[in-house]
């Protein structure tokens, strides 16, 4: 059984490794779901770590409808990624009707390779989501994270075991968002992943005044209790 984390800084990646994840999303901008880290994180991430190392390639927050000179920054990016020693990257890329943009994703796929080619949460916005599986199998895939199109995983069961069996082993379905040590059993046991995604965030007690009044942001960075928590949960499978 394979835990992703979803990290921040390079102090939050450290500390998953650590607590026994598998793999890092490693990500900018919180606030935004996540853009794409700076390359400095990126080489310190696959440098400091023995994980396996997932930069999501996102160039803005909003949607996943990109521009040319957009698509071409993120190809830059992956060859970034590939040169730095990432196992991977997250992306994903659709038109502006949320349909998934499948020519763009196997341009991904190819241009990444060897590297795994995660497809992320724009998966959720969809409006067939078995249509949208057999888009990604087409494209090659590896992975696609998603929380069953609800809010929070856990809500959304019967859709992501749907999922599961549709795949049928060509794609890994990895139930992400609202994942906890609380919940993480029941997940699995009604879904039959065998990958899972959570970002045990927690946010950071700013040690400098005046930060949050002027709008600079919190920091957030993982909790290392509930990383080995789940851990130890998927140890038992």
């Amino acid at each position: 059984m394979s835990l992703e984390i979803c990290v921040f800084s390079i102090e939050a990646a450290i500390k998953a490794d650590k607590a026994g994840a598998n793999r890092i999303e490693l990500c900018s901008n919180p606030g935004d779901g996540g853009t794409t880290p700076h390359h400095a994180l990126i080489k310190a991430a696959c440098e400091k770590t023995a994980l396996d190392v997932f930069p999501i390639i996102r160039p803005s927050g909003g949607g996943f409808s990109y521009s040319n000179d957009e698509f071409n920054m993120i190809k830059e990016d992956i060859l970034f990624c590939k040169e730095a020693g990432c196992q991977g990257i997250a992306t994903g890329i659709l038109h502006p009707d949320n349909t998934v943009d499948v020519d763009r994703m196997q341009e991904i796929v190819l241009l990444a390779a060897p590297m795994d080619v995660t497809f992320i949460r724009a998966f959720d916005l969809t409006p067939d989501p078995e249509e949208a599986l057999q888009d990604l199998i087409t494209a090659g895939c590896k992975r696609v994270l998603t929380s069953g199109q609800a809010q929070k995983a856990e809500e959304a069961l019967p859709l992501i075991k749907k999922l599961t069996t549709l795949a049928k082993g060509k794609i890994s379905i990895m139930p992400g968002s609202g994942v906890r040590p609380n919940n993480i059993q029941k997940i699995i046991e009604n879904t039959g992943v065998v990958e899972i995604h959570s970002s045990a965030r927690i946010f950071k007690p700013n040690i400098f005044k005046k930060v949050d009044e002027l709008g600079f942001g919190q920091p957030v960075t993982c909790n290392e209790e509930q990383i080995a928590e789940m851990r130890k949960i998927l140890d038992t499978f």
